[in-house]
């Protein structure tokens, strides 16, 4: 893979990730809203948004490089009409002003929450549509790989999947400084903490089932068609066989087995420290199983 391949992968999975984020964001400070009122879901959850904003600069950052000068991002929304990569370009820079926007008035505390809720629905919904045109890019007759129900499928539960593990590490880490900087509040944020990770991890669960799922029905799907899907089947379970399995691998033990075990710690008190380990542990994996998997994505490319 170039330089400009490595660059593609980056803004796909960072951009996907910071959507799923925010949208998980946006559930937990609810939840955590109605458990112990709005101050203590701001203490939850604030602090992620500093890096659901990092992570969405990075993929920014590497839509550049692919479009191989910044001087040419103006020119790629100019076909909005009939171009999905147009759409998507547009709804990627909608998302991050409205995300930086919602950011500024949460952390600030500006406006009233009712407006900072707007908000926040306009960017969730701006960030689906980022996702489903991502998706359609990819979806051209020439790539029958790509051109199947799977891609937007995958899309959305990699959008899901990244976003909740890279969310649990997020809190885990929340609590830490929350326990040095106001050991006062600790209780109540722990209690907080499991309630979240628990919730997390059977989404991650779920999540990881219905991608294994999607594979082995895609690629059955795949060999029944044209020779080029066919030849994009042999791709996938062939050259690159040995990834493929690395990728279901790492996602099982990742979201399904420390999904598990995280469930079980949170249900008890006392166990923060392992929460933390198996929090950070999940996500590792899991993104670097969703980073094999858009690269053997863009391997099955024909022609």
């Amino acid at each position: 893979m170039n330089f400009r391949e490595w660059a593609l992968i980056a803004f796909t999975i960072f951009a996907q990730m910071s959507v799923g984020a925010f949208l998980i964001l946006g559930v937990v400070h609810y939840y955590a809203s109605k458990k112990a009122g709005p101050e203590e879901a701001d203490r939850l959850s604030d602090r992620a948004l500093i890096a659901i904003g990092i992570t969405l600069g990075l993929g920014m950052l590497a839509s550049l490089f692919h479009l191989g000068s910044p001087l040419s991002a103006p020119r790629a929304v100019s076909n909005l009409a009939t171009s999905w990569l147009s759409r998507e370009i547009l709804a990627g820079v909608i998302f991050a002003l409205l995300g930086v926007t919602f950011a500024a008035m949460q952390w600030f505390k500006l406006s009233s929450i009712r407006n900072r809720n707007i908000v926040a629905w306009a960017t969730s919904l701006v960030g689906l549509a980022l996702i489903y045109s991502m998706a359609r890019v990819y979806m051209l007759p020439t790539q029958p790989a790509w051109n199947t129900l799977a891609t937007p499928l995958a899309f959305f539960v990699t959008t899901l999947l990244l976003g909740s593990m890279a969310l649990a590490a997020a809190f885990v880490a929340n609590y830490a400084y929350v326990q040095i900087k106001n050991p006062g509040c600790a209780d109540t944020q722990c209690e907080l903490l499991h309630g979240v990770l628990k919730g997390i991890s059977v989404a991650g669960i779920v999540l990881m089932a219905i991608e294994l799922i999607i594979l082995p029905l895609n690629m059955g799907y795949l060999a029944s068609g044209s020779p080029a899907a066919l030849n994009s089947v042999r791709l996938m379970a062939g050259t690159f066989g040995t990834l493929q399995a690395l990728r279901l691998v790492l996602v099982f033990i990742g979201a399904g087995v420390f999904g598990i075990f995280l469930y079980i710690s949170a249900e008890e008190t006392g166990k923060e420290s392992l929460m933390g380990y198996l929090a950070y542990s999940a996500f590792a994996l899991v993104f670097v199983a969703e980073v094999l998997g858009r690269m053997i994505f863009y391997a099955s490319h024909q022609g």
